[in-house]
């Protein structure tokens, strides 16, 4: 990170009301390069086991990649998209031989010491950019609800509650064409937050919920607070959550 500015970073994990975890998640800080941080979420899909194998696979493949990505010299989006392409890549022959159908979400933020930051993601799995509280972006979800939200058809709001709003329009693992949004998101400042989570968490959050809570309290505390507050408000019917937060402080 840039002189004078230090990461504050957490990660949380919870089964939900869900017989098994096929959510994983990772802050992962480069093996030689300080202030150099890759952050992970993938929430899988497949029975028993297929969905967690999936997920399994994309932390698997990004901490390999990470650790052989040179900061100063490597470019960011192509470190993420290649994570991307590989873990789907290797989850879709994990199919074949397993004669299962393993998919995966993923988002993934990357930091560099410059401070300078790249995200990318497919499926549900969403990524938010905060300021002083207040929300800069946050990815679009490559889901059906939010192909009828674009249309015009259904609110932000409505989209939450759809009976069809876990259908994924994108994932990693499937037969159709690898579809991924990357972006970059600009220099980081002091107070920023970057929070990533599967749809287990954001589910149950407005972004101005998402906004307030990570501006009020430590990621470590956020964290805790969400998944308690997201167990709360599903009532006995909640997905697995994964949440990783990293705030961007001044020393």
């Amino acid at each position: 990170m840039k002189q004078g500015f230090r990461l504050n970073a957490a990660t949380g994990l919870h089964k939900g009301d869900r017989e098994y975890q096929q959510d994983q998640v990772a802050i992962v800080p480069h093996p030689r390069v300080s202030g150099c941080v890759l952050g992970v979420v993938a929430d899988g899909m497949g029975g028993r086991s297929g969905g967690r194998k999936a997920s399994d696979q994309v932390i698997l493949t990004a901490r390999q990649l990470f650790e052989r990505f040179a900061p100063q010299t490597d470019d960011a989006s192509a470190l993420l998209r290649q994570i991307a392409e590989d873990a789907h890549l290797v989850i879709r022959l994990t199919a074949v031989a397993a004669e299962q159908e393993p998919h995966s979400t993923i988002a993934l933020f990357l930091i560099l010491p410059s401070g300078e930051c790249t995200w990318l993601h497919s499926g549900d799995s969403r990524l938010y950019h905060f300021r002083n509280g207040q929300m800069l972006r946050r990815t679009k979800d490559h889901s059906y609800v939010q192909t009828l939200v674009d249309r015009g058809e259904l609110t932000e709001e409505a989209a939450r509650s759809h009976p069809q709003s876990n259908i994924l329009m994108a994932c990693l693992g499937t037969d159709d064409p690898l579809n991924l949004t990357a972006s970059d998101v600009g220099p980081l400042a002091p107070s920023d937050v970057l929070l990533a989570c599967s749809d287990g968490l954001w589910h149950y959050f407005t972004d101005d919920e998402l906004a307030y809570v990570t501006a009020s309290l430590s990621p470590r505390e956020a964290c805790e607070f969400l998944i308690e507050k997201a167990r709360a408000r599903a009532k006995g019917g909640g997905d697995n959550i994964s949440v990783a937060i990293v705030r961007i402080e001044a020393l």
